[in-house]
């Protein structure tokens, strides 16, 4: 019986298939105890964590600090080898990937691609990473997956961001016996009080921090985060306003505050002449810096997609070389941002994909082109080139800001602590910094409407035109960093929990094998790919050869199966293939 679609007289040409994976090979099992050198402020957030009596803990710690290594050791301890599950919250997709990849060096294999329809946590998993918007939608099956187990909840403030993300965190996590929560900078709640945070005021206020670890205090510490500085720059502009009317201001003009945004949004028009300005400064920047560094790259966070790719051209005409782009309407940004923080090139453009949580230690200059300015986002993208990277005594940043006051403000507040730890250091005081300014409130750019028209703009140099104390700009002011700044603390960590199947392989999990999901992920492409030539060689529809292919490899689901089963799929899938070939 010939069916449908198929002709069994002749066989389709396939396509070049991978190479079939070779078994991974595992190494003899590493001792029960490792250890892990750990920054002084990790070490004391550790123990108070460990000693902590209640489920939910939070800490705080400037951007490049080591939240996820802290994180991570903290899981290590809390689940002394045992198999509980683990839980692991981001902000975005590519920080899922980013987290499994770091969980990897301390022996945890979580999957970043689960979803609601996988139900429980893979058998060859330790635990699952998902996004705030996964536990909105996925909430019931999070809480009997997560209850007994602990949840790492990274950068929790966006459980805020969205009411229905507040709901489902705390529905999802209400049975986790242990949620560690992290954010990069203080953080308050006017409107929704986030899950599991205690606030000054009841349900909302300050957020009350269990641990707290400021820039100020990374400063002084040495070796943990870079000086930042702030080269901002003044200008003129000209646009048509919300009624209609001619307007024209400065940065440093006082004028209304419904006229604020549309003069920020004016500087930042790629048609004027303030932007390009900038853009050449800072890359004139990051030449000077790569002639010691010569991996240093800078970042523009752009407006919009638009204004980003508006950006990146502004970018390639002055330099030369076409910038990366990372837009959140192309499913390849993930991959954009992992080639960019591998490679040698210069500049990449965002909108807010790096704005947040993602680590390329690289990158030592960056543009502020973007029309928010909230003091917490601020902070964040101040994070980006904040990262102390081993190997440069000496590692300054430079953040380019429009003169803009709430900017301005956000930027001194910076730069004060910068100056405040640089010379505790100099004085060698044993003090830290003082706390990061918490009276700053998050101002939002009003809709512009559609009356409104950026007619010109020209920048004014700020490096060259407002008193050094006012951008903090001094050719003196550095951290040099020696040996025994970089001193840490190591501590004995226990093993992480054995999977079926496998001893514990701490020594393969901290290097040298491709990462348990990352093996996966081709296993799962590499069947789809098959299933592909199947269904033109058999005539047979997706689901009867999915289903056939399950039934000889003894699994029900694809998404469910382990490495072994997909492996085994896999050759079932040859083994069928090679067969029909026999029938030509």
């Amino acid at each position: 019986m010939v069916r449908r679609g198929c002709n069994p007289t002749r066989y389709p040409r396939r396509r070049a298939r991978p190479p079939r994976l070779p078994e991974p090979v595992v190494s003899p099992a590493a001792p029960l105890r490792r250890s892990i050198t750990l920054r002084q402020w990790q070490h004391e957030a550790l123990q108070a964590f460990l000693h902590h009596r209640e489920a939910n803990f939070l800490a705080v710690a400037c951007p490049g600090a080591g939240k996820t290594t802290f994180a991570l050791t903290a899981a290590r301890h809390w689940l002394k080898g045992e198999r509980l599950p683990l839980v692991v919250v981001a902000p975005t997709r590519h920080l899922k990937a980013q987290w499994a990849q770091a969980a990897e060096r301390f022996g945890f294999h979580l999957e970043p691609d689960w979803d609601a329809s996988t139900g429980d946590i893979p058998s060859d998993m330790h635990g699952i990473v998902v996004t705030y918007a996964q536990c909105a939608s996925a909430a019931r099956t999070l809480f009997t997956l997560s209850r007994g187990g602990i949840v790492i909840l990274d950068e929790v403030h966006h459980a805020g961001g969205d009411l229905t993300w507040g709901e489902g965190v705390a529905e999802a996590f209400a049975e986790a016996n242990s949620r560690l929560l992290l954010s990069g900078t203080p953080f308050r709640s006017d409107d929704a009080p986030i899950p599991f945070v205690r606030y000054t005021l009841g349900d909302h206020g300050d957020a009350v921090s269990d641990y707290e670890y400021d820039y100020g205090a990374a400063l002084v510490d040495g070796g943990v985060v870079r000086p930042v500085f702030f080269p901002r720059f003044d200008g003129h502009m000209e646009w048509i306003g919300a009624d209609g009317s001619m307007k024209e201001a400065s940065f440093s003009d006082d004028i209304a505050a419904e006229d604020r945004g549309a003069r920020l949004r004016t500087a930042l028009d790629a048609d004027g002449q303030w932007l390009p300005t900038v853009l050449v400064k800072a890359d004139e920047k990051l030449r000077q810096i790569r002639k010691q560094q010569t991996d240093a790259g800078g970042l523009v966070i752009a407006i919009d997609q638009e204004h980003a790719r508006a950006c990146a051209a502004l970018l390639e005409r002055w330099t030369g070389e076409a910038p990366a782009i990372a837009l959140s309407d192309d499913p390849n940004a993930s991959d954009v941002i992992e080639a960019y923080a591998r490679s040698n090139q210069s500049w990449v453009v965002a909108v807010r994909m790096i704005s947040e949580g993602v680590d390329i230690p690289r990158l030592r200059v960056a543009v502020h082109a973007t029309t928010t300015v909230t003091s917490l986002f601020f902070r964040q993208a101040v994070g980006r080139i904040a990262r102390w990277t081993p190997g440069l005594s000496s590692q300054k940043a430079y953040f380019y800001v429009p003169d803009d006051p709430r900017l301005r403000h956000h930027a001194q507040n910076i730069a004060l602590q910068r100056r405040h730890s640089i010379d505790e250091r100099i004085e060698k005081e044993a003090q830290r910094a003082t706390a990061l300014d918490d009276l700053n409130r998050a101002v939002q750019i009003e809709e512009q409407p559609s009356l409104f028209q950026a007619l010109s703009s020209t920048a004014i140099d700020g490096e060259e035109t407002s008193p050094p104390a006012d951008d903090g700009i001094d050719p003196h002011e550095d951290i040099v960093i020696a040996a025994e700044d970089l001193a840490g603390l190591p501590i004995d960590l226990p093993p992480p929990p054995k999977l079926p199947g496998r001893d514990v392989d701490a020594k393969a999990a901290l290097g040298g094998l491709r990462a348990k999901h990352a093996r996966k992920k081709d296993l799962r492409n590499w069947n789809a790919d098959r299933v592909l030539e199947l269904v033109r060689a058999t005539g047979m529809e997706h689901p009867m050869v999915n289903a056939e292919l399950n039934k000889r490899s003894g699994i029900e689901r694809v998404a469910e199966a382990d490495e072994t089963q997909l492996r085994r799929r896999l050759q079932a899938a040859d083994d069928w293939l090679e067969s029909l070939r026999g029938v030509r």
